[in-house]
């Protein structure tokens, strides 16, 4: 069994400070690096990255809809060529960061909104997945499992990887439950971690109503921004790890 451990980092903005990224990379095999769009300003990308490469964690810019006031968390309604056109300009300028920094931006995870959006939305999701390919089109991009994604992404030649969240709470569907909702969000470190192995081990996880959906994931994400995030993020690591899982990047 073999798992990638992400988690949202490099979120600080001028002198606003959230979630301890340094700690988080001890951590995880997996960075997904805030492009400046939702989070991140170029200072806190370059020291990011840096600590990314000296720790040996894969990089991916999570890039994100153009949102600093709600955190890339409100959805937008852009025309194709402008979405494709923000994504390109923040993936090129964090891997061209990373790469100053001595190593690269290996996948892409959408952020927030954005996220969500594209994995019901073909037309978003290819203005995504285009900008992908334009940059560089083995770069894999990170979405659900049964998101519209990986089937546009396979047109486009792109390759999509599926993770889970072992923080959020899941619908019957298959999808995470809207953060406005009670119980999103999961903070208790022992719960986290129980549905991390019972995704990496079972491919499952326990929707809200009590059913189980199947989540053939690649990844774990825990959340940069939760509170306690590194204390979930260790309880993660440290069950998986004992239970037998191998941890690895997947880029």
């Amino acid at each position: 069994m073999v798992m990638d451990l992400n988690a949202d980092l490099g979120e600080d903005f001028g002198v606003w400070r959230l979630g301890d990224s340094l700690a988080l990379l001890d951590i995880i095999t997996s960075a997904n690096v805030a492009c400046g769009f939702h989070a991140g300003d170029p200072l806190t990308i370059r020291r990011t990255c840096a600590a990314a490469v000296d720790r040996g964690v894969s990089i991916g810019a999570q890039v994100s809809y153009h949102d600093l006031a709600h955190f890339g968390r409100r959805e937008m309604d852009l025309e194709p060529e402008e979405l494709c056109a923000e994504v390109l300009y923040q993936l090129a300028a964090v891997d061209g960061i990373a790469r100053a920094m001595g190593g690269r931006v290996s996948y892409v995870k959408p952020h927030g909104a954005l996220y969500n959006r594209i994995c019901r939305d073909p037309e978003q999701a290819a203005a995504v997945v285009e900008a992908v390919a334009q940059y560089d089109s083995s770069l894999p991009v990170l979405t659900l499992p049964g998101s519209v994604v990986h089937a546009v992404a396979a047109e486009a030649g792109v390759t999509t990887v599926c993770e889970a969240f072992a923080d959020r709470a899941y619908t019957p569907r298959g999808t995470l439950v809207p953060r406005r909702e009670p119980g999103a969000v999961i903070h208790e470190p022992a719960a986290v971690s129980a549905r991390a192995l019972q995704m990496a081990v079972k491919g499952s996880v326990t929707a809200i109503d009590g059913s189980l959906v199947p989540v053939a994931a690649r990844s774990i994400c825990v959340h940069g921004d939760t509170p306690d995030a590194v204390r979930l993020a260790r309880a993660v690591r440290d069950d998986l790890l004992a239970a037998g899982v191998s941890l690895r990047a997947f880029a």
